[in-house]
């Protein structure tokens, strides 16, 4: 399988709108797109977004005859792309009022992606997740990192300009760079965990890539400063866009020089060893949790473990009474 098919299969990733990336300069097309029946709108308030819980939860996306007031009080208009029939945009709404939850009642309640997310369409939560990203990095930049002078939003939402006619910086949405790491060695592979995570849940190791370093430099910096093991053969994976709030995870495998776990930085409270004997063992006790099965922390672990000639993990983890391996914990 190609990276592009492996990325595609991860969650929130293969978002099935053109982004029109040309169209976003063109502010009298994007002026009759605001006004056009069939676009929809994406409210986002305090980094959540709008949902109808009846017997599943769904995104509610808004028409432009539902809209009211809500374009005029929007702090900033996202154009995020079209499909063959409908154009889409997001709506950053003041965080300082809470009325905005009261005013659409009618239609939902806001939540955090991170609640519905598992239980959304692909396709769906891929749309929110970007519409998420973008209104996050808006207001993180409302002001120019250069001068300090108040930045306007301008290319559908793409682009903010500085205001102070001495600095005119350009400013461009960013996302920041995490690996996530998958170590084996033999028949085992090392799982990490956080002292605020719940009881019992490891996942794969995982950490932010600096600057001046490669993606294979991060990889092998973050697993030996979390755990002290050294490792080689890194071999990229599959990526993931993580909207919580700005990362997008850069999946990869690595092999073990050694097994002698030192916990080095700090950031982790464990680490462990596991071989697929250990996970059976400790899932059907109760005792070990994975992560999300929407996350790509679960499709390294995933895919380590099938390519032993056992029953998936996916269906083993459906056998045992009452584990959801869709609740999302990393």
């Amino acid at each position: 399988m190609d990276h592009y098919r492996r990325s595609a299969l991860n969650y929130f990733a293969a978002n099935p709108i053109d982004r029109l990336t040309l169209k976003r300069r063109d502010e009298k097309w994007l002026a009759e797109q605001l006004e056009n029946p069939d676009a929809c709108f994406i409210p986002v308030w305090d980094s959540k977004q709008l949902f109808a819980e009846e017997s599943a939860p769904q995104p509610v996306l808004l028409a432009r005859a539902e809209m009211g007031e809500l374009l005029k009080t929007a702090e900033t208009i996202v154009f995020l792309g079209r499909n063959e029939t409908t154009t889409y945009f997001a709506l950053d709404l003041p965080r300082n009022s809470s009325g905005f939850a009261d005013d659409l009642a009618r239609f939902g309640q806001f939540h955090d992606l991170k609640r519905f997310g598992a239980l959304l369409e692909p396709s769906q939560a891929a749309l929110l997740a970007y519409a998420r990203a973008l209104t996050h990095w808006h207001r993180r930049h409302r002001f120019c990192g250069d001068c300090g002078g108040p930045t306007v939003s301008v290319d559908g939402g793409h682009r903010r300009v500085c205001t102070n006619p001495q600095c005119g910086e350009q400013h461009f949405p960013r996302t920041d760079p995490a690996i996530i790491t998958l170590v084996h060695s033999g028949e085992r592979c090392l799982l990490g965990r956080q002292s605020v995570w719940p009881q019992g849940f490891f996942s794969a190791i995982a950490g932010f890539v600096e600057p001046g370093e490669s993606l294979e430099d991060a990889v092998v910096r973050e697993i030996f400063e979390e755990t002290g093991i050294r490792v080689s053969e890194v071999q990229y994976h599959s990526s993931q866009p993580w909207p919580f709030p700005s990362s997008i995870m850069l999946g990869f495998t690595a092999v073990a020089i050694d097994e002698n776990i030192r916990l080095m930085d700090h950031e982790l409270e464990d680490a462990r060893w596991f071989s697929r004997k250990d996970f059976q063992d400790r899932l059907e006790e109760g005792v070990l949790r994975l992560p999300s099965s929407f996350s790509i922390a679960f499709r390294l672990i995933e895919d380590w473990y099938n390519a032993a000639d056992l029953t998936p993990l996916r269906t083993f983890l459906d056998s045992i009474p009452g584990y959801q391996h869709l609740t999302i914990l990393r």
